[in-house]
């Protein structure tokens, strides 16, 4: 507390004083203003972002491990494509060869004699 000053200003030391004692005391009775807003369940505000952080977290993890497989799925399809393809052109050598073969064996047959009507 303050001494009293011969001036007056004691009363209004006193009223200064009463009125910063009724703003803290208000302050400390309605203390929402420190708390953080709760939700409909009690909970946080920020428990609730917490929370809702590890979910979307959660989400992407999944989302990752799941591009991550498809991407080795695309991987193998690619490498069977890239097997068929080159067996495919592997037959085609062979079936060409054999064409080959088959056209010089009937250029060596013997002609036959041609039927006139």
């Amino acid at each position: 507390m303050r001494a009293v000053k011969p001036n007056g200003s004691s009363e209004i030391d006193q009223s200064l004083e009463k009125d910063i004692g009724e703003n803290i005391h208000e302050l400390t009775r309605n203390s929402a203003a420190f708390r953080q807003p709760e939700n409909g369940d009690g909970e946080t505000l920020a428990d609730t972002l917490v929370r809702e952080a590890f979910e979307t977290a959660r989400e992407i993890e999944s989302l990752i491990t799941e591009l991550q497989g498809l991407r080795k799925k695309l991987l193998s399809n690619s490498n069977r494509i890239q097997r068929d393809i080159t067996e495919h052109t592997e037959l085609n050598q062979q079936v060409m060869q054999l064409t080959d073969i088959i056209s010089e064996s009937v250029k060596k047959l013997p002609t036959a004699p041609s039927i006139s009507p």
